[in-house]
């Protein structure tokens, strides 16, 4: 594979590129390009899932600040939509905002050594009653409650977990993710969507164009660089793009805009698809909001690659040429967890976000 190499210098047209865009922004400003050695780096994640999750494990890793390292700003930006498990018992029997994916952020920037991490993630055995609950699921829904307040649950679940970032659902309208499939069906539910095993055409929320949470716009506005996914396309990414003001705010604001290519195919959801495929969905959905694609250089082993696809799933291919063709800067690195298992490295990955942040490309 051919890419931008993240230990290489610039290619020339892309350092001429960055010049002339110096040249636009003179005067006006702009932080994205300069060295930030007085502020934290502005960082703001998108996606939800698991995908969502390891992005900010890295991240905060890096957050608090030291010597000549400023720090980092994260702000994560979680899907809505989800209805399943934990967090769909919890919107069907309550009416509650489903906390899943809230609650797997929230772990996921805290201290090290906390243990409360452990207590939020654990899970009731069982078949009845609080069976397949989290306990942070439950946690997050009596605080929202308790208070009036889903934002104010999230933060005092953040307080309580020592979480070294912000977490801001996308929305906070209660939403159905709604799928019109190739074979022009419509599948209500996100849980609906993963069970039906066809190819996505698009995706839609419903109620269409919801508010987005208060904060959310003047986060994407203020960054540095924000980072989309990985993880579930349809399911996990594309919801947050969808909520009102979002898709403009990407378009409109100075911040490098960076998809975190996905590893395999996701089997009933991304079948077939490419890296400039899972592009395209972004584009024909909301728009031209991305600038570059950070890519995994390095290949599985054989036998993981033969064991991912005897469950139907498969390296995402992507080729740097037809990236480019689309208006994306292929970026590309070793963002492999070492293991038996095909996994980003969180560690990796937020190294590379940093830099690109940092350096402005």
């Amino acid at each position: 594979m051919v890419g931008m190499d993240m230990e290489a210098p610039l290619p020339a047209e892309w350092a001429e590129a960055r010049r002339r865009l110096e040249l636009e922004l003179e005067g006006q400003g702009n932080e994205v390009l300069q060295g930030q050695v007085d502020r934290p780096t502005r960082i703001v994640a998108i996606g939800g899932g698991t995908g969502l999750p390891m992005v900010l494990r890295g991240l905060a890793r890096r957050a608090t600040p030291k010597a000549r390292q400023p720090g980092i700003d994260i702000t994560a930006v979680v899907a809505m939509s989800d209805d399943g498990g934990s967090s769909g018992r919890l919107r069907r029997q309550h009416g509650a905002l489903p906390p899943g994916d809230i609650r797997n952020c929230l772990v996921a920037l805290a201290g090290g050594k906390n243990a409360l991490k452990d207590v939020f993630q654990f899970r009731f055995g069982g078949a009845r009653g609080l069976a397949g609950h989290a306990v942070g699921n439950l946690l997050i829904a009596a605080l929202a409650e308790l208070k009036g307040d889903f934002m104010e649950a999230v933060r005092m679940s953040g307080e309580l977990l020592g979480a070294r970032g912000h977490v801001l659902p996308s929305t906070l309208a209660s939403v159905q993710l709604v799928a019109q499939m190739h074979d022009d069906t419509e599948v209500v539910g996100e849980r609906n969507i993963c069970r039906a095993h066809g190819r996505v055409r698009r995706v839609t929320l419903s109620p269409r164009s919801p508010p987005p949470t208060e904060g959310l716009l003047e986060a994407i506005y203020t960054a540095d660089l924000i980072a989309i996914g990985p993880g579930s396309l349809y399911s996990s990414v594309l919801p947050n793009l969808l909520v009102d003001g979002v898709a403009q705010a990407l378009k409109e604001t100075r911040a490098l805009k960076v998809m975190v290519a996905n590893l395999m195919t996701q089997p009933g959801e991304t079948d077939g698809m490419s890296c400039l495929d899972h592009v395209q969905a972004v584009t024909d959905h909301v728009g031209p909001v991305l600038d570059a694609v950070l890519v995994n250089g390095t290949l599985p082993t054989e036998e993981a690659t033969r064991r991912y696809a005897r469950r139907g799933s498969f390296v995402v291919s992507a080729h740097p040429r037809d990236l480019i063709g689309a208006g994306v800067v292929p970026v590309q690195a070793d963002l492999l967890k070492a293991g038996s298992r095909i996994r980003h490295d969180s560690r990796k990955v937020a190294a590379c976000l940093l830099k690109m942040a940092r350096s402005g490309l």
